[in-house]
């Protein structure tokens, strides 16, 4: 099982919140409006996860009165509301252990690179700043429903973004939940035995581990909505040269396709384009590791072109007219759209993960949606 425990740290006044917060580190990208409208706002959690110095940035940020200490160990619940829907969960800290034992578990690879990253972020600050994202599959939505109704909120907002994010005009609530009360019991009680899957943030929860910290910081749910993650790419070789070889059905429009299928743009329109072959396994039978079998080696893709910007990209399933733009702009050679993966399917790798390590999905198969505010909780670990 995996052992629980509260917050305690810094967190924004109220009245600061709003100005604070920002999408996480990993989906604002280099030289992006968005980068653009965080960096050029002093009070941005911005300047301390991706800033050029990230420790100073946090000094100022308490200085100012944005970032307060809370020594009180807490659990936070934490509400997004959106037009079509809403997800509720809660912010804890998670006891770290190793991949084998079973209590926090894996479904993607990790890299080094990105790891290393995010440790020096975390030794230069001495905090944990962004949560790991955890699926549960303990029946915890009755009681973060009904510690909900009868708290007042600690935070009440909407975000603002300027449109350039997912994030942007959701409405967050946050309700701060004593440790030791009551309340913090029954979430506690709640997790019960059952392990808990990392659904987004492998390389937070692996710098965690091999940092030497007794917890990380996590966000909790029961359900989660996942969208595909798409690919823009420039191959060793041009898709024109490869495209009489495909068995491509014109498509009206660039949009999600069908499961094991691929929906295909490039200068010349959109294209469908079925799976050859689907194998059994539980990692073979993903679009996105049929995509890898099947059309990579065509274009001649391999994994350190994936690593490279001018190479590859990834967007999510509601930014298809930014890839749409890329190719129509010449940046890339084409974007390539998949079908999410389930819940099912994510918790079905995982478990497999358990008895044998090799079996994990491919880089970025999964965006969830919406993303986690970063900057409403920085932990104050501890290490072992």
């Amino acid at each position: 099982m995996a052992n629980i425990s509260g917050l305690k740290g810094l967190r924004p006044t109220p009245e600061a919140a709003n100005q604070l917060v920002t999408p996480p580190y990993d989906v604002i990208k280099e030289g992006s409006p968005l980068e653009k409208l965080l960096s050029d706002n002093p009070k941005s959690f911005f300047h301390v996860t991706l800033g050029d110095s990230p420790a100073e940035s946090l000094i100022a940020l308490q200085k100012n009165g944005t970032l307060i200490p809370d020594d009180e160990p807490c659990f936070y619940i934490y509400e997004q509301t959106w037009k079509d829907g809403g997800r509720l969960g809660f912010f804890a800290a998670v006891e770290v252990s190793p991949y084998v034992e079973g209590n926090v578990i894996r479904h993607e690879k990790t890299f080094d690179e990105k790891v290393k990253g995010r440790q020096a972020v975390t030794r230069a600050t001495g905090y944990t700043l962004e949560p790991i994202f955890l699926l549960t599959r303990s029946p915890i939505g009755a009681t973060l429903e009904s510690i909900r109704s009868s708290a007042k909120p600690l935070y009440e907002f909407s975000s603002d973004f300027g449109g350039y994010n997912d994030l942007h005009g959701i409405k967050t609530r946050v309700f701060r939940v004593p440790e030791a009360s009551s309340e913090g019991s029954q979430l506690r009680a709640a997790i019960g035995k059952n392990p808990l899957y990392i659904a987004d943030g492998h390389h937070r929860y692996h710098a965690a581990l091999l940092g030497g910290q007794t917890h990380a910081m996590a966000y909790i749910v029961e359900d989660a909505r996942i969208l595909a993650y798409n690919r823009v790419i420039n191959g060793a070789v041009p898709f024109a040269q490869i495209k009489s070889s495909l068995d491509l059905i014109p498509a009206s429009e660039f949009v999600t396709p069908p499961k094991h299928q691929f929906c295909i743009y490039t200068k010349e329109g959109a294209f469908f384009l079925k799976a050859k072959n689907v194998p059994e396994d539980v990692v073979g039978r993903l679009d996105c590791s049929i995509l890898e079998k099947e059309l990579y080696p065509q274009l001649g893709v391999d994994h350190s072109m994936i690593m490279k910007k001018e190479n590859f990209d990834y967007y999510p399933e509601w930014d298809l007219a930014t890839m749409k733009s890329l190719v129509d702009k010449g940046e890339y050679d084409l974007a390539v759209a998949l079908h999410p993966v389930s819940i099912e399917e994510l918790m079905a790798v995982a478990d497999a993960g358990l008895k044998n390590s090799e079996i994990v999905m491919p880089e970025k198969s999964t965006f969830f949606a919406p993303k986690i505010l970063s900057g409403l909780i920085l932990y104050k670990h501890s290490l072992k």
